[in-house]
């Protein structure tokens, strides 16, 4: 079974179900539209009982993050209060469903698509992917629970380092440092199939058992970090660094920050 929306795909069985990004003219760049559908496609997997759930993205991406230009239009307290609202729901489904959760990346997965994809179980990366957790060349911070699955796979010390730096790091980079799980040449396609083979050979009933014991255990202190993010945001919104990390990305040019 598949159901489309505008801006992604679903698509379904009785044991499956695979989230498809589908803003492939802008990298899967997540505007308002797709934070909606994300979390009606969301609701529909939660509902459904499936034991699998794989995210992938159309095109030359995974996701290029945040939509800049939704960014621009979004001037106003209540449009940017209504948006993080959308970025928290979405990462507190993602993160809480009772399933496996993979996401499978390509191209690249920057600041909020890489965030998505961190709130999954497991993440893989093509062997020429590149991800980056780059808010703070805009003079922002990670949104999507980004400090909390940071923290999770790096520690705390090592997560503020990374975060800081903003940098893109290659696929083996970052399986290496421990931001995600491995690595494959194949398409995403066949890598989604060859862990749907792995995965159906394994006890999933007392996988998601244990998933749900340490969400639990931790679901306060995500829902408390997207709340600080979402607080922060709008304030360093207002900054003087990141009006500067806007103009120097629309103007294609190195940001000069002054730290105000």
């Amino acid at each position: 079974m598949g159901e489309n929306f505008q801006t992604l795909h679903l698509f379904m069985d009785e044991k499956h179900a695979h989230l498809q990004f589908h803003r492939p003219e802008s990298m899967n760049a997540m505007d308002e539209q797709m934070l909606k559908e994300i979390n009606q496609a969301l609701s529909i997997i939660d509902n459904s009982g499936v034991p699998m759930v794989f995210i992938s993205g159309a095109g030359r991406a995974f996701s290029a993050g945040g939509d800049i230009k939704t960014m621009l239009q979004s001037d106003h307290n209540e449009g940017f209060s209504y948006i993080m609202g959308l970025i928290e729901e979405m990462t507190v489904r993602l993160s809480q469903l009772p399933a496996v959760t993979v996401s499978v990346i390509h191209g690249a997965a920057a600041g909020l698509g890489l965030s998505f994809a961190l709130a999954s179980d497991v993440v893989y990366a093509h062997e020429e992917a590149k991800v980056a957790m780059n808010f703070i060349n805009i003079g922002l911070i990670p949104d999507g629970g980004g400090h909390y699955f940071m923290a999770q796979r790096l520690g705390e010390v090592k997560a503020k380092q990374v975060i800081w730096e903003g940098k893109t790091y290659k696929a083996a980079e970052a399986e290496k440092m421990g931001l995600i799980d491995g690595t494959f040449q194949q398409s995403v396609e066949e890598k989604i199939e060859l862990v749907k083979e792995t995965l159906s050979k394994r006890p999933l009933k007392a996988m998601i058992a244990t998933k749900k014991v340490l969400k639990a255990a931790n679901e306060s202190t995500l829902k408390q970090t997207l709340q600080l993010e979402a607080a922060f945001q709008e304030e360093m919104r207002m900054s003087a660094d990141h009006r500067e990390g806007i103009q120097a990305f629309l103007e294609k040019r190195k940001p000069e920050f002054s730290g105000k």
